[in-house]
């Protein structure tokens, strides 16, 4: 078996025994398959079972490193990218072995950091790890631990990592209702299939100007010369650009005593003024708070968070989620040539002509006609409004609640999932996404490597407990 093979841990009203050691991991994107490594590597327990669900059956890709374009690319240099921190040359040790490039400074495909984490996971993968595929519905808690439901069967695990990733993004709206399904609207931006097969000449409108969107043109805008792109968002404004080379390190400074969120932005602004100065440029300044930026969060009350969000977030997210500069140059030439345009709106008209559309967007602007409306939003916002089935269970149940923003799931500072009652769901951890609102960085390589790390810690050291108990 292979680390990324699909295969089911057993059949049955209650598939498999009630095994004391059976940690589910659920999800099999980056979080789980680095929570899976860990789990594999801290213990050496026989009796440790490690069942990754995945609904694709398929380890290491998930959203952001699914795609099978190689001209998407990370959007952190390699250097930066190992699945080990304490092992930063891993990613491009593994690179030079397999051919691929190991420049620290540069920016690898998506789909070759997939094949990294695959790969990784086969090195440690014994018959401790089992691979189900099939998308889980619920996870009820139990005397003996959780039972995981899926599609296709029920089993008994005593351990739970949710490891569900970004959600999907919120369905496109005009006066409150959804565009409807139809040939034009392409509601998930990761069919490339739909993107290629729209015409060759063909006029997209791509709702969103973050990462996501930039990868969606980049597909549509290399895969013919004829095609033209507007992009549309609330600021109009896209991710800023690294620079060629990795600049000077800059010690950010962050003020000490209460804090709010105007007081860390005129900070953030002070610090880059300083930077100047010294002949160092903001992007130092922004990497310079990497180290401090979920401390930072915890010390914010609600509300300078939720002014943070209305406010900051976009000015925060266009320079601390940067784009490769071949990507940047891309999109520069793209605009030269007159075949992508960027601009600041929302849609405000849609009007339904088969095969195509018209387009009124906000701030008024002559209707036009377009082959496609692409939603490039960004994820979901708010989980209370998912249509994951195991989030609505376990929110409809309390075996979950949304942490105060709703930005993912209510959660210790270790991860552990707290329910509606304010308690917490012991023997259940959660890594990756679902933790932002309660640590904002929780979304990039390096904040979901030392997230796993931590959990599998913990997990392993409870299971090993319990194994001496009985």
């Amino acid at each position: 078996m292979t680390a990324f093979d699909a295969r089911p841990t057993a059949a049955g009203p209650l598939a498999g025994s009630t095994a004391r050691q059976r940690v589910a991991v659920i999800g099999g994107g980056a979080s789980g398959v680095l929570t899976a490594i860990n789990l594999l590597v801290r213990s050496d327990d026989p009796a440790l079972e490690v069942v990754v669900h995945e609904a694709s059956g398929i380890l290491g890709r998930g959203v952001a490193y699914g795609t099978n374009d190689q001209r998407h690319l990370l959007n952190v240099r390699a250097r930066h990218m190992s699945a080990f921190p304490d092992a930063p040359s891993d990613l491009l040790d593994w690179a030079l072995r397999t051919g691929r490039s190991s420049d620290p400074q540069g920016f690898l495909p998506r789909a070759d950091f997939s094949i990294y984490l695959q790969d990784r996971l086969a090195d440690v993968a014994d018959d401790r790890l089992r691979v189900q595929a099939g998308r889980v519905q619920d996870i009820v808690p139990t005397a003996d631990g959780f039972e995981v439901v899926t599609e296709r069967s029920r089993s008994i695990a005593t351990d739970v990592v949710l490891c569900h990733g970004n959600q999907p993004p919120r369905p496109l709206e005009v006066d409150g209702e959804e565009l409807p399904d139809a040939p034009w609207h392409v509601a998930n931006p990761w069919e490339l299939s739909r993107l290629r097969a729209l015409p060759a000449d063909a006029s997209v409108l791509v709702v969103g100007t973050g990462l996501t969107a930039v990868d969606t043109v980049i597909t549509l805008l290399e895969d013919s010369a004829e095609r033209s792109v507007t992009m549309v968002s609330r600021g109009g404004r896209l991710p800023k650009a690294h620079v060629g080379q990795a600049h000077t390190a800059w010690v950010t400074k962050v003020p000490e005593g209460p804090l709010t969120a105007d007081l860390l932005a005129e900070a953030v602004a002070e610090e880059c003024r300083a930077a100047a100065e010294r002949g160092v440029g903001w992007r130092a300044v922004v990497d310079g708070l990497r180290p401090a930026t979920q401390d930072i969060w915890r010390r914010l009350p609600y509300d300078e968070r939720v002014r943070f969000l209305e406010v900051h977030a976009r000015e925060w997210e266009v320079r601390r989620h940067r784009m490769a500069p071949e990507v940047a140059l891309r999109l520069q030439r793209y605009r030269y040539e007159g075949r992508l345009a960027v601009r600041a709106g929302s849609l405000a008209a849609v009007e339904d002509h088969g095969q195509r559309c018209r387009v009124v967007t906000d701030p008024p602007a002559p209707p036009y006609d377009v082959e496609a409306i692409v939603n490039c939003t960004g994820p979901l916002s708010d989980v209370r409004r998912s249509a994951d089935p195991l989030l609505r269970s376990l929110l409809a149940r309390g075996t979950a609640a949304p942490d105060r923003l709703a930005l993912g799931l209510d959660v210790t500072d270790d991860g552990q999932l707290v329910g509606a009652d304010g308690r917490v769901v012991q023997d259940c951890h959660v890594v990756g996404p679902p933790r932002k609102g309660a640590l904002w960085e929780s979304t990039a390589i390096p904040e979901i490597r030392a997230q796993a790390a931590q959990v599998a810690a913990a997990v392993v050291e409870r299971t090993s407990r319990r194994s001496l108990a009985d």
